[in-house]
């Protein structure tokens, strides 16, 4: 990081009086707490948590030095349940992100895509000679957990990825939220959560980690595409 770029001292500074805040406010809720679930506790323990990730950034970037203390993972992070008891529905809410880190695969897998929807006419679309004409054939023809299980054939690498099961009193009518698919997510309504980042310290190896995909293809070893699927 460049010195431009750094934090200055009076940052530091202040990012260490706004945990010593959020340390007294967490004590005061705790003292105060009604239960087990108790809203403030939780909301308390996320304004610290907060508080000591941004000063541990700020310290590093200014002093190259951090903190010994460690910022919970997402899977203790969620506020308590508040759904119904009994759902009647759920919503399943996926993310993953990828990199393309071989645009050439990319391109050369969507091509076989396109070559294989149109045979052997010709066409003067140029649509997979793009990276981002390239996705979008790609995403289109293949599932999302395809894409997962097969990214590096698609000259994909993996990213962070968060799975939520949402609960909800009935389905959505459809059509419904089509719009702004995310807009609506309540965290409260989460019934459970699995998160796969590369900032999680594990001790397996990724080959024994639940969420993440394993492909072994070399490169000139490329099974054909599916057509009949």
């Amino acid at each position: 990081m460049s010195d431009a770029a750094q934090p200055t001292a009076a940052e530091v500074r202040a990012a260490a009086e706004a945990v010593k805040t959020a340390l007294d406010r967490h004590l005061a809720a705790v003292e105060r707490r009604t239960g087990d679930d108790d809203p403030a506790v939780h909301e308390a323990f996320n304004q610290l948590a907060a508080a000591g990730e941004v000063y541990d950034e700020l310290l590093y970037d200014r002093y190259d030095e951090v903190t010994p203390f460690e910022i919970p993972g997402a899977d203790d992070s969620l506020p308590p349940y508040t759904g119904p008891e009994e759902p009647h529905a759920v919503s399943v809410l996926i993310r993953r992100d990828y990199t393309v880190a071989e645009p050439q695969r990319l391109l050369a897998q969507a091509q076989r895509v396109e070559a294989a929807e149109f045979e052997d006419a010709l066409t003067e679309d140029d649509t997979a000679n793009t990276v981002p004409g390239a996705l979008g054939i790609l995403f289109g023809e293949f599932e999302p957990d395809e894409i997962a299980s097969r990214h590096r054939e698609f000259g994909l690498a993996e990213g962070d990825s968060t799975l939520w099961v949402s609960a909800a009193e009935e389905a959505a009518e459809p059509g419904e939220w089509l719009e702004a698919p995310f807009e609506e997510a309540d965290p409260q309504h989460v019934i459970c959560r699995f998160d796969v980042s590369a900032v999680f310290d594990r001790d397996d190896s990724d080959d024994d980690t639940p969420g993440t995909v394993l492909d072994e293809l070399a490169d000139d070893d490329l099974e054909p595409l599916d057509r009949d699927r």
